[in-house]
């Protein structure tokens, strides 16, 4: 395998966010939005930046105002996301991001794309918690689209377990709290996220 030249971002804000009761992506920390303050972490670091919204999502005056890229595939959760995105544009190396990662900082990014593997098919933090791929920040290179495809077509959705089956590069994390995610209210206790009012 070689290095792509180009690598895209996708922040995935697709989700029903049943857990929250709110929309995760709209939840604001100093005045901007968590899907605004993923796209502005990714910016400086790819090519291109894409939104990856749910079809009756791209009118939402919180994506509306990103390019996006919108779910061609039904109930496979962030899956449909990367997939979908890997359709659009299948010659780049896509750089994956949760839009509920309040903690994630330039740092880790820059650290995720410098050690990005010519040699794996994607390339992922390992979790501080169990030690498991970190699906959501991750890198998967142009060649992962017919890998996951694969999966997707033997039933399973579940991200974190492709990259567990695949050839997969671990990396540690160089801020072991920058992945933690929030899917819940009590989750926003101490992070300076807040629902908008």
């Amino acid at each position: 395998m070689t290095a792509p030249e180009i690598v895209y971002g996708l922040v995935l804000a697709g989700g029903k966010s049943r857990r929250m009761g709110s929309d995760k992506a709209a939840l604001q920390t100093n005045g901007k939005t968590q899907l605004e303050f993923a796209v502005e972490l990714l910016r400086p670091h790819v090519a291109e930046v894409f939104v990856s919204a749910r079809e009756d999502q791209a009118d939402d005056p919180v994506r509306s105002k990103y390019p996006q890229i919108v779910d061609r595939y039904d109930n496979l959760g962030p899956v449909a996301g990367i997939l979908s995105a890997m359709d659009a544009h299948p010659d780049v190396a896509w750089l994956v991001l949760a839009c509920d990662l309040p903690n994630i900082d330039d740092r880790t990014i820059k650290f995720l794309l410098e050690n990005t593997s010519a040699d794996h098919h994607a390339t992922a933090f390992e979790s501080v918690l169990d030690r498991l791929p970190e699906p959501l920040c991750a890198v998967y290179r142009p060649e992962s689209g017919a890998i996951i495809a694969g999966f997707v077509g033997e039933g399973l959705k579940c991200p974190r377990k492709m990259l567990i089956k695949t050839d997969t590069q671990l990396l540690k994390q160089p801020n072991p709290g920058a992945l933690h995610n929030i899917n819940r209210p009590e989750d926003l206790a101490g992070t300076g996220v807040e629902i908008a009012s």
